[in-house]
């Protein structure tokens, strides 16, 4: 299947069930590269069961997801992942490890030389606002929340992979932190042109991040544009988060 150099990631047909009850269903749409698309949704409306199939936490049941063209059911699932960058609301920092060593992880795993990882943990604790040596030989206790969510995304980061996964990352912490991180973020995204996609039930979020919004409802993606397209939608669902966000506007 020829596979349109623009486009990061496709899904076709995808339907994921569990136990005969399914979780997403029909979905069809693709991801740019370089953009950043938030899935916005409700508790249990199946957005991070769908970026699971990206990175194949999950395997379709129906469908196929492809990445960079290829099935993820055909690809070798390390190899897969370590093309992808994932952070998650509790950053999934080792504890027994510094800062340096949870971001060098992947590098070394690959088999980096001690120097290009040293070298590349501290540009990348710049790149998040962390003085490297301030930060890098501490631990994640001695970290605050937004710190150890700055090491996530660097740790994410770390072997340059073109797509980058986040699952409500700031939705720990408090409002003025996540702003910050809102902000620091789309900045980093827009400097660095990764793909990202973000899950998130926070529209004002979404707004900020956003090059597209997706909205699930249901385990059905049923709205996908612009953050402009998204204000006009007339879906009940989405007027139902616009709701949301008109105090702010």
């Amino acid at each position: 299947m020829p596979q349109d150099n623009q486009i990061a990631v496709e899904f076709h047909n995808v339907t994921f069930s569990r136990n005969n009850r399914p979780l997403v269903s029909n979905l069809n749409f693709s991801i740019h590269r370089g953009e950043a698309l938030i899935l916005l949704g409700r508790s249990g409306s199946g957005k991070t069961t769908t970026m699971k199939l990206i990175n194949r936490l999950f395997i379709p049941t129906q469908g196929e997801v492809l990445f960079d063209g290829i099935p993820t059911a055909q690809w070798d699932e390390i190899k897969l992942r370590r093309k992808i960058g994932y952070v998650i609301q509790e950053t999934g920092l080792f504890p027994h490890f510094t800062v340096e060593r949870n971001v060098g992880l992947v590098p070394s795993l690959e088999g980096w030389k001690p120097k290009q990882i040293k070298t590349r943990v501290y540009e990348l604790l710049h790149l998040v606002g962390l003085d490297p040596e301030k930060f890098a030989q501490r631990y994640p206790h001695e970290l605050s929340g937004g710190q150890r969510q700055r090491v996530g995304v660097a740790r994410a980061l770390a072997a340059d992979p073109p797509v980058l996964l986040m699952d409500e990352p700031f939705g720990a912490l408090d409002p003025i932190t996540r702003l910050e991180l809102q902000q620091e973020f789309k900045r980093l995204q827009q400097e660095l042109g990764k793909t990202v996609v973000f899950v998130t039930h926070d529209i004002q979020e979404a707004f900020v991040l956003a090059s597209r919004i997706g909205l699930m409802d249901g385990g059905e993606l049923v709205v996908l544009g612009t953050t402009n397209e998204f204000l006009h939608s007339q879906h009940p669902e989405a007027l139902a988060f616009l709701q949301c966000l008109k105090p702010a506007i």
